[in-house]
């Protein structure tokens, strides 16, 4: 990316060198794929930093400053690490667009998630959600939102409330249902419900105008009769339904 750079990868460190932290005109910093414990607090003196990559780390916490990063938007990687719970401080980037957080424990994320209004991307596949908040609604900006391979059992009436919403994956969990909300989810273009415990959908799914493929494989839809007409309608029209 444009700007000041710093990258540190593969080096095996455990800890930064204490002069990274002197680089205040940085706007991208990489340090991923080492064996970092911990980042100092001191990274708030980084206040012209756009982009942050701590992936491919042994980060068990990330430092209440990283949420006083003003400029902190484009990116923010924390991807494979030990966390197992969402660092709080994070949802205090109100303007970051595109947040990585797979590959952790993490059980749930907050409702203070809803201050994250500008968040154009989300990934949070192979975590342990057991379930979504309410406040998941609030990012009326997320294009794509991805859950698979957690152990999400349902999903909340606001997931409705994300009309900008285009990949919603939710491979490879435990959900039984799907909210008839989902009827306002009007740009979304592609619905990965592989490997879930789902018996039947609603027949909002067949109000998605602009669906372009909606993956049933590996679910137990036992009453697959109430729902054939709902996936006929979809498919007349182009959407391909993979079952």
């Amino acid at each position: 990316m444009a700007g000041r750079s710093l990258i540190i990868r593969f080096q095996q460190l455990t800890k930064a060198p204490d002069s990274v932290w002197d680089n205040a005109d940085l706007e991208f910093l990489c340090l991923s794929d080492n064996c970092l414990a911990a980042i100092p607090e001191t990274i708030g003196r980084l206040t012209n930093l756009r982009a942050l990559d701590i992936a491919h780390n042994q980060l068990t916490a990330i430092p209440d400053a990283i949420g006083g990063l003003p400029r902190l938007t484009d990116y923010l990687y924390l991807a494979d690490n030990r966390l197992t719970a969402f660092p709080e401080t994070v949802t205090r980037l109100e303007h970051l667009r595109y947040l990585g957080i797979t590959d952790n424990q993490i059980a749930q994320l907050p409702e203070s998630i809803a201050n994250m209004h500008d968040l154009v991307e989300l990934r949070a596949y192979n975590n342990a959600l057991t379930k979504l908040p309410a406040a998941i609604g609030a990012l009326t900006k997320l294009r794509e939102l991805h859950l698979a391979n957690n152990a999400l059992t349902c999903l909340p009436d606001s997931i409705g409330d994300l009309r900008e919403l285009r990949i919603l994956d939710l491979r490879n969990n435990k959900v039984e249902a799907i909210p008839a909300s989902i009827g306002g989810l009007t740009n979304l273009l592609y619905l990965d419900l592989r490997a879930n415990a789902l018996t039947n959908l609603p027949e909002q799914l067949a109000n998605l105008p602009n669906l372009q493929k909606l993956d049933l494989r590996w679910t137990n839809l036992t009453s697959l009769a109430e729902t054939a007409s709902c996936l006929a309608a979809l498919e007349a029209r182009g959407c391909i339904v993979l079952r």
